[in-house]
């Protein structure tokens, strides 16, 4: 009979020792819902975990392809995700660093001959060993224009995503439609990712807890009347352009704490540390949302 005292793993024992517990309850205590992403990260912390003990064991195994895409709308939290996973793919050996480098179109692509490659393999070499974030990444493709460089950058980052997997994970960000026409057009880039994680919007309820908690993490609290008179405000705003979720929430609070400072400033009374604290439905009401909500000039 085998003895296979040796040959046995723990993978809660393992779960535990990496430390990739306290990077999920982070990405929980700090991202409200988004439950389906929350899940697939949990999904693939269990996949590279697996992973991670069949090398020990000395399982033949193929290094999992970890190149990912994120589509979603502004202010879902794609860029807070892609963080906690640099964390996390550090913690499990994946990456050596657990850096993250977030850029744009920019940040690779030059305006003139000779601009975009040695741009493109700076930021390469600046993201080796942890991961890369590219937001907006269909930027990159610019079909219309036969004199963009996009597609050297484009050539160079295929080439590295193939042959330096093992030193770099890149996680592509985006609007859903505008990331599924520029995967139809560069088939090499669908071809490298391996995870496609889509981030809901925010529902008006969790938007009003998004507001509480970055709130609180200030010292602020809405009194009852400011707290209906925000989720007012979630509805008004939703129906105008440009609404960011999470971004747009955070934005709508640091005006609000602007009217609260103003306010407390005129009214030429004491003030003690409640006062301080509660954003009141003024606060709020005098938003410019509510009078474009209203037909009047926003």
């Amino acid at each position: 009979m085998t003895d296979t005292t040796d040959t046995t793993v723990d993978l809660q024992r393992e779960f535990a020792e990496t430390g990739i517990g306290e990077v999920l309850d982070e990405l929980d205590r700090e991202l409200v819902g988004l439950k389906p992403v929350k899940t697939r990260i949990r999904e693939i912390a269990a996949l590279l975990l697996v992973d991670r003990v069949r090398q020990r064991l000395g399982l033949a195994t193929q290094p999992p392809t970890l190149h990912m895409s994120f589509t979603g709308n502004p202010g879902t939290g794609k860029t807070t995700v892609a963080l906690r996973m640099a964390n996390l793919l550090h913690r499990l050996g994946h990456i050596r660093k657990g850096h993250l480098v977030s850029v744009t179109r920019d940040d690779l692509v030059g305006q003139y001959i000779g601009h975009t490659a040695p741009k493109t393999r700076e930021v390469l070499k600046k993201a080796m060993g942890g991961v890369l974030f590219i937001d907006e990444a269909y930027y990159l493709y610019r079909p219309e224009n036969e004199r963009d460089y996009g597609q050297e950058a484009i050539e160079i980052l295929l080439q590295v995503m193939e042959n330096q997997r093992d030193d770099l994970v890149v996680i592509l960000a985006g609007y859903a439609d505008r990331m599924d026409t520029f995967f139809k057009a560069n088939p090499g880039f669908h071809s490298r990712i391996a995870h496609h994680v889509d981030f809901p919007d925010y529902a008006d309820e969790e938007l009003l807890d998004i507001a509480d908690v970055l709130l609180g993490a200030q010292n602020y609290r809405f009194s009852d009347e400011a707290r209906k008179a925000f989720s007012d405000y979630l509805v008004a705003r939703r129906r105008q352009p440009h609404f960011a979720n999470a971004r747009s929430v955070r934005n709508a609070l640091d005006r609000a704490r602007l009217r609260q400072a103003n306010r407390l400033f005129e009214s030429g009374m004491p003030l003690d540390a409640d006062r301080l604290m509660t954003l009141e439905a003024p606060d709020i009401l005098a938003s410019r949302v509510f009078a474009a909500a209203e037909g009047s000039p926003a």
